[in-house]
C-alpha cells in the first residue's frame, strides 16, 4: 500500500539519537552512528520524531510501505498492545490513528498536555488526507522570555532570585540558526556544568545575554558549524565563553573560537574559566 511514512537523510543525520527517543513506536534505531527506520510496519506515520531532529534529517514521503502494525511495534518493545490500539490502528485511517495516539499518551502520562494538543490538531489535519501543518515540538519551540523585575513581590518571590534567562531553548543542539532575539545580542556560550558551580551565574553571566549551553564530552558532533552559522547570519554584538577548568571543556572553547574565525565578522569575545569551586580563574 502507498502511505505516509518517514524518510531519514543519512547525510544530514548527526547520530544524536533524539528521533529514536521521541518515537513511541520504536520504529527508529541507531546503526553505525546514524538513525535508521527499522521496519516500515513499526512507523505509524504521525511524525513525533520530526520536531525532535535538530538537523532536519527526517521528512515525510508517500511511498509503497507495509501497513502500520501496532501489535508488532508493541511486541518489539516488550509492551502489551492495547485492544483499542489494534482496532484504532487497523482500517480507521491516519486521522483516527493520530486521535488514538493523543488519547493513549495523555491517559498514560506519555505526553504533556501541550504535546497531546499538537497530536489532536495533527489528527484533524490528517482527516480526509488534508496536508499536515507542523507546529513543532512544544519543548523545543523557539521563543523569547520576559521577566518583569517590577512585578509586586510576594512572600515567596521576595526571597527567590529572578531568572535571567531571556530565550528558549538553551541547548546549542536545539537552538535555531536564526531568531529575532539574536539581533544585537550578546551571546553567552557556556559549558553546562558552569551554572552549577557558581551560585550567581544568572546575575554574573546570563543577565542581558542570549544563553547557549552544551557539553562536548556528552554531545556527539562538533558545535563549530552551527555556531558559525549563528554568528554569520545574525547581528551578534559580542560573545562570552564560560567553561570549567577541566580539559573536556576545551572542546566547547575551540568550537566557539573556530566559529568566530569562520564567521567572517569581527565580534569582540572573551573566555572565562571557572574552577570546580566556581571561582573565576582567568
Amino acid at each position: 500500500m502507498v502511505r505516509r511514512i518517514i524518510e531519514i537523510d543519512q547525510e544530514k543525520c548527526n547520530g544524536c539519537g533524539a528521533c529514536a527517543a521521541a518515537c513511541h513506536e520504536g520504529a527508529i534505531g541507531m546503526a553505525d552512528g546514524k538513525a535508521v527506520l527499522l521496519r516500515d510496519d513499526y512507523c505509524d506515520g504521525l511524525g513525533d520524531c520530526l520536531p525532535a531532529c535538530p538537523t532536519g534529517a527526517i521528512t515525510f514521503v508517500e511511498r509503497e510501505a507495509a501497513a502500520y502494525d501496532a501489535a508488532a511495534a508493541a511486541a518489539a518493545q516488550g509492551r502489551p498492545s492495547q485492544p483499542s490500539e489494534t482496532g484504532a490502528m487497523g482500517s480507521g485511517g491516519a486521522g483516527e490513528r493520530a486521535q488514538f495516539s493523543a488519547q493513549r499518551e495523555t491517559e498514560h502520562g506519555g505526553l504533556c498536555d501541550d504535546e497531546a494538543a499538537v497530536l489532536a490538531k495533527r489528527a484533524e489535519a490528517l482527516k480526509g488526507s488534508a496536508p499536515v501543518t507542523r507546529t513543532g515540538c512544544p519543548g523545543s519551540m523557539s521563543q523569547a522570555l520576559r521577566h518583569d523585575d517590577a512585578a509586586p513581590a510576594t512572600s515567596v518571590s521576595a526571597e527567590a532570585p529572578v531568572s535571567s534567562l531571556t530565550q528558549w531553548p538553551v541547548q546549542i543542539k536545539l537552538l535555531p540558526v536564526e531568531a529575532p532575539y539574536y539581533s544585537g545580542a550578546r551571546l553567552l556560550i557556556a559549558a553546562d556544568c558552569t551554572a552549577f558551580s557558581r551560585a550567581d551565574f544568572h546575575q554574573r553571566f546570563m543577565r542581558g545575554r542570549i544563553t547557549m549551553i552544551g557539553c562536548p564530552k556528552l554531545d556527539e558532533g562538533d558545535y563549530a558549524e552551527k555556531l558559525t552559522e549563528i554568528l554569520r547570519r545574525n547581528d551578534v554584538r559580542e560573545v562570552t565563553i564560560v567553561r570549567m577548568e577541566v580539559p573536556c571543556c576545551g572542546g566547547l572553547q575551540r568550537a566557539a573560537e573556530t566559529a568566530l574565525r569562520q564567521s567572517g565578522r569581527f565580534i569582540p569575545w572573551q573566555v572565562v574559566t571557572l574552577g570546580r569551586d566556581g571561582n573565576i580563574l582567568d
